[in-house]
């Protein structure tokens, strides 16, 4: 009895499941970049707004101003 071995389906079967293990590590790779990446800010602009503040070049004062014109 040799249980089908010699018949060729073995060989689609080793293929399929090639495909099947690559497609997971494919989607394993996909979901860790995906969820790993740092996310971008919310705004450029507030950004600067916010760098600026940290170097002393503007007043909270100018931020709540300048926010509140980008914002309308």
């Amino acid at each position: 009895m040799m249980w089908g071995l010699y018949d060729g389906n073995w060989l689609w079967m080793g293929a399929a499941m090639l495909l099947f293990w690559a497609g997971v590590i494919a989607l394993v790779i996909w979901s860790v970049k995906a969820f790993a990446s740092p996310r971008p800010a919310t705004d450029p602009a507030i950004e600067t707004l916010r760098q600026r503040l940290a170097a002393g070049e503007i007043s909270q004062e100018d931020i709540d101003k300048t926010k509140r014109m980008l914002q309308n």
